[in-house]
């Protein structure tokens, strides 16, 4: 392999990929107050889950977030990016080789969180919304169909690793083309907890895959990620604290498996950890709690999981705990950018 990275992007290319960015931030500034108006008018309001992710009452989670339930606060909040990025990725980014396959897998998972939205709205089979096997049903399908095209329209059938290159793996492209996104999709969505937290955390992830694509010369897939860039700048413009609206499973599971798509076509899934470093803390965190509540009689590692609630109840207040899990977000997105470069010259 070349161990010089050549980038050959032109002026004009770097317009277009920064002019859908601003695009896509304008369109969903636009789309805002129609949502904001049928949200408020059909009362989407998101309904406090009562259940802990690790198991058990969410007692703490529960106190800690009692005066917020008292305020509504819409759901479904995704729709608008998700609209924003779909529209103008098929008027003017689209392609089968790079942006066909995010796009898709971003509609695909958005369509079934909206569903399981609707549900939690409507407290249709009680606030918990569509139950878990069913949705992870759902969610494996898309990802398994996005396997399937992946491998076998697109031509993959190996993946990068550093010092070892490229790991011919044929038909197991299509289960770990699954499990990245699978498991990107969830971490995103456990990560979705307070104020404006996964709006900051994916403008990060997103920003750094864009750099990423932009190296491997993947310009249409990097305007791609500069098109949820700026759809996701606009919507966190929103939903800092004090919300005005949550993005919904519909946003987290939208744009969590666009993440691990794109993870996969830029053949860095090596890295994919080290940039979602948080998700991985956040979903950490829960299996911790459970495995501890299962094995030791109910106790649990952390207070409250995930994790940014953890740090809530040992007194740090929403706003410190959203800032610097940015801050960590941002930290490991360059982290990631660098180990990267590094296993690109090897």
């Amino acid at each position: 392999m070349n161990n010089t990275l050549h980038i050959a992007i032109s002026t004009h290319n770097l317009i277009q990929i920064l002019s859908l960015g601003f695009a896509s931030f304008v369109l969903s500034m636009a789309i805002t107050p129609l949502y904001t108006t049928l949200a408020y008018r059909y009362q989407w309001w998101k309904r406090a889950r009562t259940m802990a992710w690790s198991g058990g009452e969410a007692t703490v989670y529960q106190k800690l977030h009692a005066e917020k339930h008292k305020r509504n606060i819409p759901t479904m909040a995704g729709l608008i990016f998700v609209s924003a990025i779909a529209y103008v990725t098929l008027t003017g980014n689209l392609s089968r080789g790079e942006t066909w396959l995010p796009l898709a897998g971003m509609i695909g998972a958005g369509l079934i969180g909206l569903i399981d939205d609707i549900m939690n709205v409507k407290s249709v089979g009680g606030v918990a919304g569509m139950a878990a096997r069913y949705k992870f049903s759902l969610y494996s399908i898309v990802a398994l169909i996005g396997g399937w095209w992946f491998y076998s329209k697109l031509g993959v059938h190996s993946i990068y690793l550093p010092w070892i290159h490229q790991w011919h793996i044929g038909l197991g492209v299509i289960v770990l083309f699954w499990l990245v996104v699978i498991a990107t999709a969830n971490a995103v969505n456990i990560s979705d907890g307070l104020d404006g937290l996964a709006g900051g955390l994916l403008t990060s992830s997103f920003a750094t895959y864009a750099v990423i694509a932009l190296i491997e010369n993947k310009f249409l897939l990097a305007g791609f990620c500069v098109t949820v860039l700026g759809a996701l700048l606009s919507y966190t413009w929103f939903n800092i604290f004090p919300a005005r609206f949550l993005m919904g499973d519909i946003g987290s599971f939208a744009l969590g498996t666009a993440l691990g798509i794109i993870a996969m076509q830029t053949d860095t899934i090596y890295v994919l950890p080290i940039i979602g470093a948080v998700y991985v803390m956040e979903t950490g965190s829960v299996i911790i709690n459970r495995l501890s509540r299962k094995f030791r009689h109910g106790k649990r590692v952390f207070l409250s999981s995930p994790i940014h609630h953890h740090f809530e109840a040992i007194g740090w207040p929403e706003t410190k705990v959203t800032m610097r899990f940015w801050t960590l977000g941002q930290v490991s997105g360059l982290l990631g950018l660098i180990v990267f470069l590094i296993g690109r010259a090897h």
